[in-house]
């Protein structure tokens, strides 16, 4: 005979509490406390999700976005939240962050030194994506915008914080998307540009590996997150249906039979950032519900 196992949240505690056994369960210490991480691009969706999580587990974190009135926002529900959940064990602040400008990367970077000290621990490489559409609908314009929100973005982002993160050794990790494996119906520029940015991630993983560093991408399939409601609004236009129903038709090819939720991106992008993966370089994980078709 089986019996069931019954889990109640421990009080004051973030363990688990088996009914059955009286047993208290305790998760595994992602070794993120007092740990310096950035994280762009980090006002809402993915990056706020990402941000939310490393402050959970006690980090010092960084986040940035291209208005200062979001920054402010973020901030204010991330130090609300933080001290619900653990008593503000994490500490977090911001600064105003444009990944398409060379001087506020730089500006961003140093401010975070400025509050947190020259050593970085992680670093979440993360953007806003480029609009969708078919290769007829972009001209060169369209093209440059994308490569700088993309792929130089990343560059000078990891530039910008190589000297820190050679400080004890980090971990950074790329925002990317299952078009890298699969590409997506239109997102030509999305498909295009990240898988640059991927490639970028594995030479760049065997060249910093000397130095402790390691880099990793995320690719997220369909979350539920603002960009991706413009996605289905853009494919509802383009097959002529209901944006319900584009969402509807996403779903049924997931074998989860759902979009992610972005607390769920957040806590797989915390443990690729921390010393829990620390034998981890080099690698694609894809997060997407079972979507992507190919075997690897």
């Amino acid at each position: 005979m089986t019996s069931s196992l019954k889990l109640r949240l421990h009080h004051n505690t973030k363990s688990l509490y088996n009914e059955r056994t009286g047993l208290i369960l305790y998760p595994m210490n992602l070794q993120l406390q007092g740990k310096t991480v950035l994280v762009a691009a980090s006002s809402e969706g993915l990056g706020f999700a990402t941000a939310q999580t490393v402050l959970d587990e006690g980090a010092q974190v960084w986040i940035g976005s291209r208005s200062d009135d979001k920054v402010r926002e973020a901030l204010k529900q991330l130090q609300a939240s933080s001290g619900q959940r653990k008593g503000g064990i994490g500490q977090v602040d911001g600064y105003p962050l444009d990944v398409t400008q060379a001087q506020s990367i730089d500006a961003w970077v140093a401010a975070a030194h400025s509050r947190y000290g020259e050593a970085i621990d992680g670093l979440v490489v993360n953007s806003g994506g480029p609009p969708p559409g078919l290769f007829s609908d972009f001209d060169d314009q369209a093209w440059q915008h994308a490569f700088e929100l993309l792929l130089l973005s990343a560059v000078r982002l990891v530039r910008a914080c190589l000297p820190g993160l050679a400080v004890r050794g980090g971990s950074i990790l790329i925002v990317s998307s299952t078009s890298v494996t699969e590409p997506i119906e239109g997102l030509i520029l999305s498909n295009a540009l990240r898988s640059a940015t991927v490639a970028m991630a594995k030479t760049l993983s065997r060249e910093l590996a000397p130095q402790g560093i390691r880099v990793n991408c995320l690719a997220p399939g369909r979350f539920a997150t603002g960009r991706v409601e413009r996605i289905d609004r853009a494919t509802a236009e383009r097959i002529g249906c209901t944006p319900e129903e584009a969402r509807r038709k996403a779903e049924a090819a997931i074998p989860l039979s759902r979009y992610g939720t972005t607390e769920e991106f957040g806590r797989t992008a915390c443990w690729l950032l921390s010393p829990a993966a620390s034998y981890i370089t080099g690698q694609l994980l894809t997060i997407d519900g079972g979507m992507t078709r190919g075997t690897w």
